[in-house]
């Protein structure tokens, strides 16, 4: 029942405990179908060890439900207890519970062996907090308690990833992204074009590292603004038959959906004092096409899963990346009626935080490496292109040959996904270490045909940490692709004559980075016949291994 790469998420986090002490986190892009990773692992559990008690935390009901009604497909007669005040349900006798954090925080649970946290980006970086305090309570009576936890974003405000110390979390193990679900047929595409209309913060203050609703709300809730927004909306959603507004607070929600009704567009409003009936009346209501648009204020970004939505229009500017990959994320899922959802962004959210593949860390200075690619706009249909592109890949549009002076810097290509190929002759491996850093790295160059600019990725593979882990998770596969077997006792210098010899790539995707390239897909094409290797590469590897 599980997909493959769900199947990789369990075994990459059994793998760490066997050789980690601590808590980790699985990073799980929006729509990888989280819910059903936690039903397989509390399946796994009491099935293995029946004397387990787990507890499910999370922040909404809506997530609680999700996560039992999947625990329920996965395992019929599952053992299952509900504590959420929201869904009139208190129960603490059965060997799972999935509660509440706001509900049980008060409650005393007894002995827990596995803690699993959903949306576990909430969970304070300092030894405090709701979650923090609960779970100290927890590891009074049972120091052995493991934590687990899963999130779509890995970081807080201010603070960086939510493995910074003293954060709660050791480790992040990512066993898929947005891309590779996205080539697997997993998750929709995103698209995004360049609006005429935007929506400025200039003068907002700040709080807790985002900007104060209030001030915020005045400087976006003009009417004028939002008419301007509104008659643009409606001149690129085309037959898009599902919209989803997130503004800036109650009253500009309101106000959105007041001149979507006046220009004719079937709407309604949810925000924080919707009643729990009424509001499943309206999305009801938008679910059946009753209503074609819906505006929110911080409501519909968890727990809210449509995936036939086609058209997300963010009207709030925000310095939070976890809410603009929430945002965007709402329409990530495969949609019955077309391919791609459009991302109108009226509030620069994506020019400040990055392409959701990319998206930059919060509370880390960003160095050149951080920037974007040149991209230029095509002109037939407004969408978001590399500035290489000779042909718009969305319209057929052909860029005139003398059109280079119209190259802009773009910041806001939502997938961050317009990409370069070359067809690669030759590789060259050396080690490189970083003036930065000190610490020492592979540096791989791709060479093309005498016209092709050369392309050299740096693997950090001696780095600790997630860095490290993604450069290692590389290099495995590269060996495997080569048939290279790493020897773990090799330097350095072994390691690069030994891969130096061997295939290259027959092509490679990459992206600029700044001063640097991401290499983001090698391909190795399959031959009826494997080209044997030289002698003097035979004779190199027999030496070194």
């Amino acid at each position: 029942m599980l997909r493959d790469y769900q199947k990789k998420a369990l075994k990459d986090l059994y793998n760490w405990f066997e050789t980690h002490e601590g808590h980790p986190c699985l990073v799980l892009p929006t729509g990888a179908g989280k819910s059903h990773i936690i039903a397989e692992l509390c399946k796994d559990a009491i099935q293995n060890w029946p004397e387990t008690r787990i507890l499910m935390l999370t922040h909404v009901k809506e997530l609680i439900e999700q996560n039992a009604q999947k625990l329920r497909l996965h395992w019929a007669n599952a053992p299952l207890g509900i504590f959420s005040a929201g869904i009139g349900r208190k129960e603490l006798g059965e060997p799972i519970t999935f509660a509440g954090i706001q509900s049980i925080r008060n409650h005393e649970v007894g002995h827990i062996d596995l803690c699993i946290i959903d949306e576990c980006h909430l969970v304070s970086h300092k030894a405090e907090g709701t979650y923090r305090s609960f779970l100290k309570r927890l590891q009074e009576l049972n120091p052995n308690l493991r934590v687990i936890g899963l999130t779509a974003t890995p970081f807080r405000m201010g603070h960086g990833l939510i493995t910074d110390a003293p954060a709660l979390f050791d480790d992040l193990i990512e066993p898929i992204t947005i891309e590779e679900l996205q080539r697997q047929g997993y998750l929709a595409d995103l698209r995004s074009k360049v609006t005429r209309s935007k929506l400025s913060a200039d003068g907002v203050h700040k709080r807790g590292g985002e900007y104060i609703e209030k001030e915020l709300q005045q400087a976006v809730d003009i009417t004028a603004k939002t008419e301007a927004v509104i008659e643009e909306v409606i001149s690129l959603a085309g037959l898009r038959k599902s919209w989803l507004f997130f503004c800036t607070g109650v009253s500009h929600a309101q106000h959105v959906k007041e001149i979507l009704i006046a220009h004719g567009i079937g709407a309604d409003c949810i925000t924080g004092s919707t009643g729990k009936k009424e509001r499943e009346r309206i999305i009801d209501s938008f679910k059946t096409g009753e209503i074609r648009a819906l505006t929110n204020a911080n409501v519909l970004t968890t727990g809210f899963d449509y995936p036939d939505i086609d058209l997300i229009v963010m009207m709030r500017p925000t310095l939070s990346p976890g809410l603009y990959i929430q945002m965007a994320g709402r329409g990530l899922r495969l949609k019955n009626h077309t391919d791609h959802c459009l991302v109108l962004d009226f509030a620069g959210v994506v020019e400040t935080h990055g392409p959701i593949t990319n998206v930059r860390i919060p509370g880390r200075k960003q160095e050149d490496s951080d920037a974007l690619p040149p991209s230029k706009v095509c002109p037939a249909c407004d969408e978001i292109l590399a500035a290489q592109a000779k042909i718009c890949r969305y319209c057929g549009y052909e860029f005139p040959a003398a059109e280079h002076h119209d190259w802009q810097l773009h910041n806001d290509d939502i997938m961050g996904k317009e990409e370069s190929n070359l067809v690669v002759i030759s590789w060259l491996w050396s080690p490189h270490t970083s003036k930065k850093s000190g610490k020492e790295m592979v540096k791989i160059t791709y060479f093309g045909s005498l016209s092709d600019m050369p392309v050299t990725e740096y693997l950090c593979i001696f780095h600790e940490g997630y860095a490290g882990r993604k450069a290692i998770g590389s290099l495995k596969f590269i060996a495997a692709s080569c048939q290279v077997e790493i020897n773990e006792s090799w330097n350095t210098d072994e390691l690069c004559m030994v891969f130096s010899l061997r295939r290259p790539p027959d092509a490679i995707s990459y992206r600029r980075d700044g001063k640097f390239y991401r290499v983001t897909e090698r391909v190795w094409e399959r031959r009826e016949e494997e080209e044997v290797e030289s002698a003097e590469s035979s004779f190199l590897a027999r030496r070194i291994i």
